[in-house]
């Protein structure tokens, strides 16, 4: 029995599903998994957005928006416990803090990377922009391809879109009609 409680919990679930663990084409996968999981599926966890966000640099009076577009995440869905993968557009208009662009795509995978459904990880990017940055608006917009939509049955094409806006991109529809993807 493996040491590693994913790997010997992974052997035992193929066990129960019938399959020989010992098999050729079985023999490393609880190990393989138990890696995949840790390094990939549960990393957020152990990530701090306060850290991510972390010294950032003062601003001159800056209050145009920031947008970072195309960010690649993936996460699990802790429903069925299966992937989905997309791209978030990150924004905040910033108060009299400015961070790293290549931190908001690092905010992404802290919350992505985790067992959360992917409207609470725009959630958390947007909540997190405006509690550690200060910011005067946040927004995390996710269009997301679910695992557990294409493999039951007829949804392969199906995009998740979830949108978080705070602040003032909440309440300005000229600043978040520039973040949701065209239809």
């Amino acid at each position: 029995m493996s040491s590693d409680p994913i790997a010997a919990a992974v052997k035992a679930f193929l066990e129960a599903c019938g399959r020989d663990p010992s098999h050729a084409d079985l023999v490393r996968t609880p190990e393989r998994v138990a890696a995949l999981w840790r390094e990939h599926f549960l990393a957020g966890y152990a990530m701090d957005p306060a850290e991510i966000l972390g010294d950032p640099v003062l601003g001159e009076g800056e209050t145009e928006l920031v947008i970072v577009r195309n960010l690649p995440f993936h996460g699990m869905c802790p429903h069925h416990l299966l992937p989905y993968l997309g791209r978030a557009t990150v924004a905040y208009l910033p108060a009299d803090r400015l961070v790293g662009f290549g931190r908001l795509g690092d905010l992404v995978t802290c919350f992505t990377r985790r067992l959360t459904l992917q409207e609470r990880a725009a959630n958390d990017v947007a909540d997190a922009l405006m509690q550690h940055l200060g910011a005067q608006g946040a927004a995390c917009v996710m269009v997301g391809r679910h695992a557990c939509l294409a493999v039951p049955g007829d949804k392969q094409d199906a995009e998740v879109v979830t949108a978080s806006f705070r602040g003032k991109l909440r309440d300005r529809p000229d600043l978040r009609d520039r973040l949701l993807p065209a239809p």
